[in-house]
């Protein structure tokens, strides 16, 4: 529950894959909960579809909803069938290209089933819950923003936007009538919401949230920096990047976060999304960077996430590979049932890794810390558009052919070229979205990212 003294919000999020419940993650300091929600998830956020005391009529839409879309995931690389059924989900979920600029406000027959069902009912125990004890409403999904309104929420309703571009499906039935805000974590998201009928005065560009404990604090970036000065050395085993831009590094690190030795290998990060797909590149990342592990040169970060089928699959692999006790000692496998210290145990690896391999997911933003992400296939329409972002900002690229990791990163790296990504990064995309965000609805304060950042 809310200490006495400090300004609270109800931080209201979905447990659907890990990008919702990750953009929350860092609201957790400011969130509370009203007496009639027990506390679940390890933390005062509210999670809609599992709070305790959910309906069952609630459940039944949600659960059909998130199972459908981790099967149909898992599926996609299945020949033909898999290819077939999620194309037409991911159709389905698309994102109209952004040119020609036109008006894109006409509702979606998916959004109309969406209002449909919510004035059947969907949603209204949750509201009337947080009703009794109103304040302001932030929730990272958009049907709950739209529980909201159509329930009738008191409170201020804020709707953060966990993607660098979104669908229709975002913006409310009637955009401006509408009295929901929204967090951007870009210009392109305001941009987008402005054509499906948002008005500008209801939109803040604030950036993602990232973790507090990932930054430091908003003025120093003292965690951030010292992270990146380490990573960067890393990065650029031969000093290429380093020679060229030591005027650049010293002017937004600072001399004493420049040329900092960490005594640990290069540590990369593979990174399997919620629905547990493409969990084979990691262990092909593996078996090619094994010598490399054994010598020590390599750790390597299998991340599970909260899937106990995914932790089984690795460990089965890892024991198969009759690894011996130095291989063993460079691969982990980050694994936790409970999402939100899984959130908290892979941000404390992601202080002491150098590169990050994932999908472009919600993942795409942590750019924003100095971490180089090399980006395995998307999943997802809404993928593509964090793919461009990426490259956008200079932070990304996609991987090559996973079983030679072991030729092609070393070219990479000799370059400079992972380096001038880290830094790139933390230049240019958002950084301080949490702290934006706590400025406008703890203290009335209209905060946005600088216009240095791209996109």
């Amino acid at each position: 529950m809310a200490k006495k003294g400090g300004k609270k919000v109800y931080v209201v999020t979905v447990d659907m894959g890990y990008g919702h419940q990750r953009a929350a993650y860092p609201l957790k300091d400011i969130a509370t909960r009203p007496r009639s929600i027990k506390k679940h998830n390890g933390s005062d956020v509210i999670c809609a579809n599992t709070y305790p005391g959910v309906p069952n009529s609630d459940k039944r839409r949600w659960e059909g909803g998130r199972g459908l879309y981790e099967t149909i995931s898992r599926m996609k690389k299945l020949p033909i069938i898999g290819r077939i059924v999620f194309g037409t989900m991911d159709y389905l979920q698309r994102i109209k290209p952004f040119y020609p600029k036109r008006d894109l406000s006409r509702p979606t027959a998916q959004l109309r089933q969406v209002y449909g069902a919510i004035k059947k009912g969907w949603g209204k125990d949750l509201i009337e819950k947080l009703n009794k004890e109103p304040l302001p409403y932030i929730t990272t999904f958009f049907t709950t923003a739209f529980f909201a309104e159509e329930h009738g929420y008191t409170g201020d309703i804020y709707c953060l936007c966990t993607d660098s571009d979104v669908s229709r499906a975002w913006a409310p039935l009637n955009p401006k009538t509408s009295r929901i805000h929204y967090f951007a974590p870009n210009k392109r998201v305001k941009e987008r919401l402005m054509r499906y009928g948002v008005q500008e005065k209801n939109i803040y560009v604030t950036g993602f949230p990232l973790p507090k404990e990932n930054i430091g604090t908003r003025g120093t970036l003292r965690i951030l920096k010292k992270s990146l000065g380490c990573r960067v050395g890393k990065l650029d085993p031969r000093g290429v990047y380093q020679k060229k831009y030591s005027h650049t590094l010293q002017e937004y690190l600072g001399k004493q976060y420049c040329n900092i030795k960490e005594k640990r290998p290069l540590t990369i990060m593979f990174a399997v999304g919620g629905a547990g797909a493409q969990r084979d590149i990691g262990i092909t990342i593996l078996k090619s960077l094994k010598d490399c592990i054994e010598r020590g040169s390599v750790s390597l970060i299998l991340v599970a996430g909260s899937r106990p089928d995914v932790f089984d699959y690795y460990t089965k692999v890892l024991r198969n590979l009759r690894l011996n006790a130095r291989q063993k000692k460079n691969i982990s496998i980050l694994f936790h049932r409970s999402k939100f210290r899984y959130f908290e145990l892979f941000n404390e690896k992601l202080c002491h890794t150098d590169i990050l391999w994932t999908k472009p997911s919600e993942l795409s933003f942590y750019s924003g810390l100095g971490v180089p992400i090399i980006m395995a296939p998307t999943v997802g329409s809404q993928e593509e558009y964090n793919r461009a972002w990426l490259h956008a900002v200079g932070s990304g690229f996609e991987q090559e052919d996973p079983r030679y990791t072991d030729e092609w990163l070393f070219d990479w790296l000799d370059s400079g070229w992972l380096a001038q990504a880290a830094v790139e990064g933390f230049m240019d995309a958002p950084r301080n979205g949490v702290y934006h965000i706590e400025d406008v609805v703890l203290r009335n304060k209209k905060s946005e990212i600088e216009d240095v950042h791209l996109l």
